[in-house]
């Protein structure tokens, strides 16, 4: 069999076939990429609550020390007072 060149309508499908197939091939590339990124912010999320929960921990065991000291004022400035 020879071979016919192809009808201009056909020629046509395959373009758009072939400029289809391209923009799919650009989106699972950029889906790919997007993956990726996501993972990366996520795991930037959790290291920064962890470090944020750390932080409140500290704050909150600074803060009772405070309180622990603002407590022992009073006793302190009263017996200095009847001295």
């Amino acid at each position: 069999m020879a071979n016919r060149p192809l009808p201009p309508c056909a020629m046509a499908n395959n373009d758009l076939i072939d400029q289809i197939a391209e923009r799919v091939e650009h989106l699972l590339l950029r889906h790919e990429e997007l993956q990726r990124t996501n993972a990366l912010l996520s795991q930037q999320v959790q290291t920064l609550t962890q470090e944020r929960d750390q932080l409140k921990s500290r704050l909150s065991a600074a803060r009772a020390r405070v309180d622990a000291l603002i407590d022992r004022l009073p006793a302190a400035s009263s017996s200095e007072s009847s001295t």
